[in-house]
């Protein structure tokens, strides 16, 4: 069995597994750097470095500039 560390829904295979990946609503990434939101294959091309997809932003590394977005907390006003 093959679980989605982001929302914890099993499969069967690990392929089916990586096609969820690209699809996992709470797989996204937030960057604090620039604000933008994409998914985690968007930030990486090796699966151990992440930057920023947007060209114009500085943002790399998990837990550094790049968070889940579940790990991120809105403030309210």
């Amino acid at each position: 069995m093959h679980t989605c560390r982001n929302c914890n829904q099993s499969f069967q295979t690990e392929l089916a597994l990586e096609l969820h990946r690209d699809t996992c609503t709470k797989g996204q990434l937030f960057c604090q750097v620039c604000g933008d939101r994409f998914r985690e294959g968007d930030a990486t091309k090796d699966g151990w470095h992440y930057t920023c997809p947007n060209e114009d932003c500085d943002g790399d590394g998990l837990q550094d500039d790049l968070f889940h977005v579940e790990d991120v907390r809105t403030a309210t006003h």
